[in-house]
């Protein structure tokens, strides 16, 4: 049987894996819809599109924003 630290660092990897593969599906969707932009420009789009995503500007989570870090 493996630990809870086992498991909680395989569920770590498989979500950091996940998302970097998010990354670069984006990096080639990028890429086919702006044959000519150049390396540059694809990161800048990336960086746009990872922080001002439509329908998600606040995040993926559902539930009421509060400021990051939170005062304790």
């Amino acid at each position: 049987m493996r630990s809870s630290r086992e498991s909680a660092a395989r569920r770590l990897a498989v979500a950091l894996d996940l998302s970097e593969t998010g990354i670069q599906m984006m990096l080639q969707n990028l890429r086919r819809r702006y044959p000519r932009a150049g390396d540059r420009k694809i990161r800048e789009l990336l960086d746009t599109w990872m922080t001002e995503r439509p329908g998600a500007e606040l995040g993926d989570a559902e539930g009421t924003p509060v400021p990051w870090p939170r005062s304790r």
